[in-house]
């Protein structure tokens, strides 16, 4: 009965595309766009050359896969991050250590590729998904204050958009310090800090 089904063509794939996507990643984190080469994509995924091209195309089209990728699980994460505790600072905290920690993990260059690699590269595209990405990053963490407002955790005045812009900008300027060499446990006291910052009553 199955003898007419078709066999599938070609030798089967020997590697996982969501694990060599994660070691482009730290390729492109390590050297930036511009530095890397299709050589050490190579190198880096462990993915032969004729495979490369034929499953991920050429560096740009690698480059836009990865970056997808990876804004895709690191806003997961920073979602449970934000989402997961029960009060405000400590979803604040959680929100600007997962920035810290994401930034200083153990086998990646420092940085991250959103705030310090994918802002460099000239391409519209690019700056469209970076634009697009900031844009659900306020929206994830104006809805978190507002659920603070309904919980009477905060005033029913509070600055949402300015406080909201404000956590985006310190978790880049610690993803920043990050990339210059900054220690991981003198980032994270800041982070504690910064949820102190941005609470702080209006004047």
């Amino acid at each position: 009965m199955f003898q007419n089904a078709e066999r599938p063509r070609g030798r089967p794939r020997s590697f996982d595309e969501r694990d060599a996507l994660e070691k482009a990643t730290r390729v492109f984190r390590s050297k930036g766009y511009d530095g890397a080469t299709i050589d050490d994509l190579v190198a880096g995924m462990g993915v032969g050359r004729p495979s490369l091209y034929a499953v991920f195309g050429d560096k740009r089209t690698i480059f836009l896969r990865a970056l997808r990728a990876y804004a895709e699980a690191k806003g997961a994460r920073a979602a449970k991050a934000l989402f997961s505790p029960t009060t405000l600072r400590d979803s604040l905290v959680g929100f600007m250590r997962h920035a810290v920690e994401s930034a200083t993990e153990e086998g990646s260059a420092p940085g991250c590729l959103l705030v310090c690699v994918a802002p460099l590269v000239d391409d519209a595209e690019v700056r469209q998904f970076l634009q697009d990405a900031v844009a659900a990053g306020m929206a994830l963490v104006e809805r978190r204050f507002y659920d603070a407002i309904s919980a009477g955790e905060v005033p029913s005045d509070f600055p949402v958009s300015a406080r909201a812009s404000q956590v985006l900008d310190l978790s880049r300027g610690l993803t920043m310090r990050a990339q210059m060499g900054m220690p991981r446990k003198t980032l994270l006291k800041d982070a504690e800090e910064a949820a102190d910052l941005v609470l702080l009553p209006r004047r």
